[in-house]
């Protein structure tokens, strides 16, 4: 009864404490797509995926090369927001090739020298623009909320921080399925389980635990099973009352890893809220959204018909999209917000050639303020045919990040 009061109040006050929203477009850029570089929303920088090109749209010939056109172009975005890259606290990057990982984190020290960002890593597919690499962000407007959380034992003079406080959110970086010692367990739950304890290390360092995540996104190879890392994720929140989750299948990812945690949390519990429209059952997994003070984060969604006869009845990336916005509305109306709100789209495409179709799509969704974005074609694409049901696979796949 308390929370649902709670949850109506703060509703109520949605037009009394909408923050303050400014489009971030650096001289030069060229998105290639309908989405903002950066949106600076109330204590926070979003800023789209960057990938390797520089503004006269020439890419370097070497992926070192590659990578600091990348942070270049965030560094961009963030100097055009009054910020610099010392208010970075959140980075994922996406490569199309992880034999390249390692010549990741010397480009990365030149940017970030002292108290790097929580940082995500994952191989996928392909890239817009045949990029070989994309890297996001997010940034505080005040360093003096920024701190970077270290759990004790963990290895001095790394390039990333295992998390970053900004204010009341925690950011977290990527953990892999492997051990302390480095080990990665040939057992797919050892792995899991392995990550879910670095996580929790990283949580009660900040003085946090499970209960305090709002949003999750598990990154699994092929080596993963799905089966296996839901039921030991279930083991470790409340039924009902989990995190927003974004669940992604990749290429590859460090090490040989099959699995991966990355995510946000947030201190006040208070300020937590579960968002679950009327026809989405409880799930012992997800959230369909969570409300963390004035930010709404709402679990990838595709273009599924909920009820009985749960699926897929579209076969077009313009078809399934739109009910996918559909699915995605329905979280944000719950929680008294629409389109309008919303500052941050992670979307995910069977096949990057849809592309421009799918952006086509996109765009009547948004007017005036277009959100920053992030895309990525996360694995190769699936067989398009439809099962004895009419079902067809899912071809898109967007979680959002909203703020009142």
């Amino acid at each position: 009864m308390h929370r649902s009061f709670f949850l109506l109040f703060s509703l109520f006050l949605v037009n009394l404490s909408a923050a303050e929203r400014r489009v971030i477009f650096p001289g030069g850029a060229k998105p290639v797509g309908p989405y903002s570089p950066g949106i600076l929303v109330g204590e926070y920088l979003y800023v789209s995926g960057q990938g390797a090109r520089g503004a006269d749209r020439q890419m370097p010939s070497t992926f070192d090369a590659q990578v600091r056109q990348c942070l270049e172009n965030i560094k961009a975005v963030v100097e055009a927001a009054g910020l610099t890259m010392e208010h970075v606290v959140y980075t994922q990057a996406y490569l199309t090739d992880m034999a390249n990982y390692e010549h990741i984190d010397p480009v990365w020290r030149q940017f970030f020298p002292k108290a790097p960002p929580a940082r995500s890593i994952m191989g996928v597919y392909r890239l817009p623009d045949e990029t070989p690499v994309e890297i996001s962000a997010v940034a505080v407007r005040d360093l003096a909320l920024k701190k970077a959380i270290v759990p004790p034992g963990y290895p001095a003079g790394s390039a990333i921080s295992p998390g970053v406080m900004a204010g009341e959110r925690l950011y977290l970086s990527g953990f892999l399925g492997r051990e302390k010692s480095g080990d990665v367990p040939q057992d797919a739950a050892a792995q899991v389980s392995a990550a879910f304890d670095q996580m929790n290390d990283t949580l009660a360092a900040a003085g946090m635990d499970f209960r305090h995540m709002v949003f999750v996104q598990p990154y699994l190879t092929d080596k993963m099973a799905g089966g296996v890392m839901n039921r030991i994720y279930a083991s470790h929140f409340e039924f009902g009352n989990t995190p927003a989750r974004n669940t992604m299948g990749v290429t590859s990812l460090p090490f040989g890893t099959g699995i991966e945690f990355t995510g946000v949390a947030i201190r006040d519990l208070a300020q937590r809220h579960a968002v679950r429209p009327k026809n989405m059952p409880p799930s012992p997994t997800a959230s369909p959204c969570v409300l963390a003070g004035d930010t709404l984060y709402c679990s990838g969604k595709s273009a599924f018909i909920p009820g009985p006869r749960l699926g897929i009845y579209a076969s077009t990336v313009e078809h399934q999209l739109r009910q996918t916005m559909r699915n995605l509305l329905d979280g944000l109306e719950e929680a008294g917000m629409d389109f309008s709100n919303v500052v941050a789209n992670y979307v995910y495409l069977d096949n990057i050639d849809d592309f421009i179709g799918m952006n086509r799509v996109y765009a009547q969704y948004f007017s005036g303020t277009l959100p920053t974005r992030t895309t990525v074609e996360h694995r190769a694409p699936v067989a398009r045919k439809a099962d004895e049901e009419d079902r067809w696979p899912a071809i898109e796949e967007i979680a959002l990040i909203a703020v009142r």
